[in-house]
Formats: C-alpha cells, structure tokens, sequence
C-alpha cells in the first residue's frame, strides 16, 4: 500500500477545509458567504473521511482517483481564488 498517495490527498482535503473557513471569516457579512464558503468546506470534509476508511485508501491509490482528485483539486483552487 503507497501511504503516501493517500497523505497527499489528506493534505489536500485539509487545505480545501482551511481555506473554506478562512473564506467564511473574512467574508463574515457577505451575502451567500455561507454557501460559497461551504463549496469548498464540503469537498475538503469528504474527501478526509474517504482518506479515513480502508476502502477509501485502497481507492485513493488508484489512478481513477488521482484523475479526480487532481481535477477536483484544480477547479476547487480556482474557485477559492475567484470567491
């Protein structure tokens, strides 16, 4: 089992879940904060309790999920920096 694989993901899924609450703290008042703030917390949630499970490491480590997760990764850092 490549555990770095999944420490990768790991890393990611808590980068999306600082930014998602760091949005949701400087943009405190903004009209649909709470929604675009979640767009980012959301993912970032799943995506560590997927990195938690046996089943989600072994999928984790396969190329499928480095395709998504990759894709994913981009649009969502896009998004954070557009928002």
């Amino acid at each position: 089992m490549n555990i770095q694989r999944v420490n990768n993901f790991r890393m990611g899924a808590y980068a999306a879940l600082a930014i998602g609450l760091i949005n949701l703290r400087y943009q405190t008042g903004a009209d649909g904060n709470l929604l675009k703030s979640l767009a980012l917390i959301g993912p970032g949630l799943g995506l560590l309790l997927i990195s938690l499970t046996q089943p989600g490491k072994m999928w984790l480590q396969s190329k499928t999920a480095a395709a998504i997760g990759i894709t994913c990764g981009g649009l969502l850092l896009a998004y954070s920096f557009f928002v």
